[in-house]
């Protein structure tokens, strides 16, 4: 029959297993929960025209040029004149990290202010604004009468995008924790049964 000093012995190194198993999950919980931040939304780098330039012509489209790629759906630009007047011309085109968004022609000289909202790579909406202008363009004519409804469409469309992204960092963390609380209940019963089943041999 083995003695007490064995039977301790071997609780006490089921217990430390349990322990060391414990301190992994909360160091691999700990590492994700710094991950998150980490992967940090886009970052815009460069803009064309740059912020504050003045340009001699009105240019035909506005780039903007961020640290990763974005996601097409609900990114949107609208270049707005003094008075108000928006002379983006239909939506943005993504190419990698650089967004496009194309301008009417006929845009007269003054100043011009650039609202962009994109959705980073991350799923999480980010926006901004810039300026530039011109210091010589065409006759002050504004766009058309279609320009009330993307101004319109643009405002609503953030709010929907918003219910949509979906932190792929919380699935990943969510999944690691399962694994790790199935293991660690595992291996603590096959040590206790282990244990017990020594202290019960003669």
């Amino acid at each position: 029959m083995p003695s007490p000093t064995l039977s301790r012995r071997g609780t006490h190194r089921a217990v430390v297993g349990v322990q060391s198993l414990l301190a992994l999950l909360a160091a691999m919980l700990l590492a994700l929960g710094f991950a998150a931040p980490a992967s940090a939304h886009d970052v815009l780098e460069k803009t064309t025209p740059a912020d504050g330039q003045a340009v001699a012509a009105a240019p035909d489209k506005v780039t903007l040029t961020f640290s990763n790629n974005p996601i097409a759906i609900g990114s949107e630009i609208v270049v707005k004149d003094a008075s108000g007047s928006n002379w983006a011309d239909g939506g943005v085109d993504i190419l990698d990290n650089v967004v496009t968004q194309k301008l009417k022609s006929g845009a007269p000289a003054g100043k011009y202010t650039v609202q962009w909202r994109v959705v980073s790579s991350d799923s999480h909406p980010i926006e901004g604004t810039f300026g530039y202008s011109v210091t010589s363009g065409g006759a002050a004519k504004a766009p058309g009468a279609s320009t009330p409804e993307p101004l319109q469409t643009q405002t609503e469309q953030p709010q929907q995008v918003q219910s949509e992204p979906f932190p792929v960092m919380i699935v990943v963390f969510a999944a690691v924790a399962v694994i790790l609380l199935v293991a660690l209940g595992i291996l603590a019963r096959r040590k206790l049964n282990g244990g017990s089943g020594d202290s019960t041999d003669d």
